[in-house]
This record gives structure tokens, C-alpha cells and sequence, in this order.
């Protein structure tokens, strides 16, 4: 499987392209500011981008959308989408068809009731749900809660050596494993649901204690 990373401009936001090797069909995740430079990298590549997808509806991930669907000629998918070529909507458990690969759906909501993770192969593109030592912005009650029990229910049972690629540069680097953040996110540390919420109310005090940027 072959897969970039693209920084996209924005408030540090990135972007993804990632492809079946053999049968040379791609996918791209949350183009965003610059959906020109992803479909430049696939056609060099001779890859032929058969899905789009955005983690969420939030501007800073769907602004390129317009762009992409006029150069790629692809609907961009957003949670509860059918996709015009497959008929299949974009929900938890939903799995597209990619060469010898599946690209699989994880509905995350918390950060937005819209959130999904995107799983193929061995990564895992996480949007704004989870950052490398980070988790996405919320309240600090229903959205929190629901934020918690994605992170605890959908992403952290996946294998330890499943890669995490954000959907921003906002942590100690550009990705990370599932197995790492659950060793060093101090979100995915806290025991219960009360602690999270305690560290999100607290977060700031926190960083500058731990020497955080």
C-alpha cells in the first residue's frame, strides 16, 4: 500500500493519499487547502483516485471539496454519503472496495457528530478525533462523553502496530501508532470517563505543568 502525507495548508491541517499497489486505485483523505497538489501526486504516480473523503464537515476539511470533485471527477464523501459509484453509504462498519484492500468506515463521533476514522491496511486516518498526543476539541459534557467512548470503543481495540495519521499537525509528530498513544496520551491514560473530562477542563494548566506545546 502506498501512502503520502501532505501538508495542506490551513491551521497546520493535513492531507492523504493512499493507494492499492497492485491494481493502482486510490483513495484521498480530507484534500482540504490544497487538493490540487494531492491529484498532481496521483496522476505522476498513474494512480486513479476512485474515492474522496472528509473525516468531517468542519470548513477547514471540506473547503477544497468543489476543487477536488472538478479535477477528480469524484463525489467527496462525508459521514451518511452514498457513493454515486458503489451505492454505498458512508457508516460505521461500511467497507469500499480498493483493489485487493478494503477501505473500512469508523463512525468517531465527539469532536463532531459527523466524526469518522478511516481504516485501510495497517492506518488509521483520525481526523480531528485523535491527534499524537492529543484528542479533538469538545465540550465538556455530551460531546466529550461521546468523544470517550470513540476513542475507548472504535480506535484503541485495533492493533497496537495500526498507524495513526491525524488530521493536523498538532502533536509531537506527524503520526504515531495506536499502541504508542496508549502508552503516552495522557487522554487515553485517564481511568474513567470523569478524569478525561478533568483533563480536557484542565488542559491548559496540564501542558504548561508537562512542558506541552
Amino acid at each position: 500500500m502506498y501512502l503520502k502525507q501532505f501538508r495542506t495548508g490551513g491551521d497546520r491541517n493535513f492531507g492523504y493519499l493512499v493507494s492499492d499497489e497492485k491494481s493502482r486505485q486510490a483513495f484521498v483523505v480530507d484534500p482540504s487547502y490544497n487538493p490540487r497538489m494531492i491529484v498532481d501526486e496521483a496522476l505522476l504516480r498513474g494512480l486513479t483516485i476512485r474515492y474522496v473523503f472528509c473525516t468531517h464537515g468542519h470548513h477547514d476539511h471540506v473547503n477544497g471539496n468543489e476543487t477536488i470533485a472538478g479535477l477528480t471527477d469524484r463525489t467527496p464523501l462525508l459521514y451518511g454519503s452514498v457513493c454515486p459509484e458503489t451505492g454505498i453509504r458512508v457508516e460505521d462498519g461500511a467497507a469500499f472496495p480498493l483493489g485487493e484492500t478494503a477501505v473500512r468506515i469508523l463512525h468517531t463521533p465527539g469532536h463532531t457528530a459527523d466524526s469518522i476514522c478511516i481504516l485501510a491496511g495497517d492506518a488509521l486516518f483520525t481526523g480531528d478525533t485523535l491527534f499524537v498526543g492529543k484528542v479533538g476539541g469538545t465540550d465538556l459534557g455530551a460531546e466529550a462523553e461521546e468523544e470517550f467512548r470513540s476513542l475507548h470503543d472504535k480506535i484503541l481495540p485495533l492493533p497496537e502496530t495500526v498507524r495513526v495519521f491525524p488530521g493536523h499537525d498538532y502533536g509531537t509528530s506527524p503520526e504515531s501508532t495506536i499502541g504508542r498513544e496508549k502508552s503516552t496520551n495522557p487522554f487515553l491514560l485517564q481511568p474513567d470517563l470523569d478524569a478525561f473530562v478533568d483533563l480536557k477542563r484542565n488542559w491548559a494548566a496540564y501542558k504548561k505543568a508537562h512542558g506541552i506545546q
